[in-house]
């Protein structure tokens, strides 16, 4: 059982543990695989009740020197983003991501985890408001969604969907990638594939991430 709320808490012994949001079988290295897997609050009781039931495995130390606040925001969002970066995305230190739509939780998580990781970050909004805000928290540059870019980039961070999707593929150098894990302007943009196959460009998909990339995030 967990006492407290969101995605961190208590568990029985007494010690303050983050809860990974992943529930699955059994049985996959990679628990994201499981076609029967479910997040909390979709089959099984949110974190908004006062205890929780989770398999021991889903249970991970917090780090003191993290708030409620700022644990319970791991392992939705900001995993998301860890593991479209550190695990799909291809790319290493010092290779460019592009980031539609600044200002959305993920969309956050990419940005400060991407510089954390040593990537160079630019970002894309319509709102010059947001475009200033995530260069506060980290982006080395900022531009109006759709803008010609001033070189192409290798992989960009998809969770738009239909509204970029074409600046996406545009913006993709030879052999680059697009990591997607949300579409929330459309799930069905034109695919363009005269271009993915003469510019041999990869798509993507990423959903949340494991219990041992959640280790990881808390860790860094």
């Amino acid at each position: 059982m967990i006492l407290g709320c969101d995605a961190a808490g208590v568990d029985p012994d007494g010690n303050e543990v983050i809860v990974h949001g992943v529930i699955a079988e059994g049985g996959f290295a990679d628990e994201t695989m499981d076609t029967r897997r479910s997040l909390l609050s979709e089959r099984y009781q949110g974190t908004f009740a006062e205890r929780v039931a989770v398999p021991r495995r889903n249970l991970l130390p917090k780090p003191a020197s993290l708030t409620w606040e700022q644990a319970a925001c791991l392992p939705t969002a900001w995993l998301t983003a860890y593991r479209m970066i550190a695990v799909k995305s291809d790319t290493a230190p010092g290779d460019t991501l592009l980031v539609q739509g600044a200002g959305g939780g993920v969309a956050t998580a990419l940005i400060v985890l991407g510089k954390a990781l040593g990537r160079r970050v630019w970002v894309t909004s319509r709102d010059p408001g947001k475009r200033e805000w995530a260069l506060s928290i980290g982006a080395d540059a900022a531009f109006e969604t759709g803008a010609r870019l001033p070189e192409r980039v290798d992989a960009v961070m998809e969770t738009v969907g239909e509204a970029t999707w074409s600046h996406s593929l545009k913006a993709l150098r030879p052999g680059g990638r697009i990591v997607i894990s949300g579409a929330t302007s459309g799930a069905n943009p034109p695919a363009d594939l005269n271009r993915v196959f003469f510019l041999q460009l990869s798509i993507v998909g990423s959903t949340m991430g494991t219990v041992g990339e959640l280790a990881e995030l808390t860790a860094l």
